[in-house]
């Protein structure tokens, strides 16, 4: 009889103490959230993409892009991330755009990294800018290594090109019209998953 109630007793004082972690982490899903990227911010983020050798193609011959400075990820229990970014249309800014992921499963700590999405065509670009758009199961990203030494796929799947064309390079990387990459801040490299990941639009 002691230990059933030693074990409640446990139990309560559990779910006490996570309740405040859950709606902390519901919070920080919402889609008011404010991030404070400025211009810089930008600029060193495409700088940073522009300088690793299998994203670098990806500005000569896309349509577009969409380049999030700092997605940030933290949960306990409940885990979620956010982002704020900027679209660019043929090399001109359009409009920003507002990311928010949820997952559900037991997570600890946080994380943080930078995110680019280029547009192969058009019909990518007007996909992602429709107001309702989602990344589905499939979805895979590259991640980078801050010093650009080294890089890989989440998925493993990406198309090995010459390493002189950069068009056909660039080409073996879009899926369903869209290729990403990811660099995680402070230089480590892991995989950030980006199935789950929705989109808002907010033209100029």
């Amino acid at each position: 009889m002691k230990q059933s109630t030693r074990i409640a007793s446990i139990l309560c004082l559990a779910l006490a103490w996570t309740a405040p972690s859950v709606q902390a982490a519901e919070a920080d899903n919402a889609p008011q959230m404010e991030q404070q990227n400025h211009d810089k911010d930008y600029v060193k983020t495409i700088d940073a993409f522009r300088n690793a050798s299998k994203s670098a193609a990806f500005f000569k011959h896309s349509y577009g892009y969409a380049v999030f400075p700092t997605i940030g990820k933290v949960g306990f229990v409940i885990g979620g991330a956010y982002g704020q970014g900027r679209v660019y249309k043929q090399g001109q800014y359009a409009g920003m755009t507002e990311m928010t992921q949820g997952s559900i499963g037991f997570q600890l700590g946080g994380q943080a990294f930078s995110q680019i999405i280029f547009f192969q065509d058009k019909r990518a670009y007007d996909e992602f800018t429709s107001g309702n758009f989602e990344f589905g199961a499939q979805a895979s990203a590259v991640a980078i290594t801050a010093g650009v030494a080294a890089e890989a796929s989440t998925k493993g799947t990406s198309a090995t090109a010459n390493a002189g064309n950069d068009y056909v390079a660039a080409e073996g990387q879009y899926y369903k019209g869209m290729a990403t990459f990811t660099i995680a801040k402070g230089g480590l490299m892991y995989e950030a998953a980006i199935s789950g990941q929705k989109f808002n639009f907010y033209p100029k």
